[in-house]
């Protein structure tokens, strides 16, 4: 089991949260399910920007990202070195510390 440590957003999480995932849990879709609603316009299909992370620690023990995902980085708001789409990371055994964006290229809220 992994501990991933959601830092603070303003909306979405506003204290903070620290939930444990097993390893090959889909990052986004375990968040969803612990309640941290994140948001995913494209329903997790590698289409949107919408579920941008910053991976503030851990970054180095996930899988590479393709060239996809890598593409569509580049059109998410507040991207860094360290951003990962999280409907594209599988959760390893290392432990995560993840910021969720002030923002998103999302004109309307989803209602996830």
């Amino acid at each position: 089991m992994a501990k991933i440590t959601v830092l603070p957003h303003h909306e979405i999480c506003p204290e903070g949260a620290v939930v444990e995932l097993e390893a090959g849990s889909n990052l986004c879709k375990a968040l969803v399910e612990k309640g941290i609603k994140i948001e995913h316009a494209c329903e997790m299909s590698k289409a949107c920007t919408t579920c941008h992370v910053v991976v503030r620690k851990g970054f180095n023990g996930l899988e590479e990202m393709d060239d996809i995902e890598a593409d569509l980085l580049d059109r998410a708001w507040g991207l860094e070195v360290d951003s990962r789409l999280s409907c594209q990371v599988m959760v390893a055994d290392e432990d995560l510390t993840i910021e969720i964006p002030k923002y998103t290229l999302n004109h309307a809220k989803e209602n996830h």
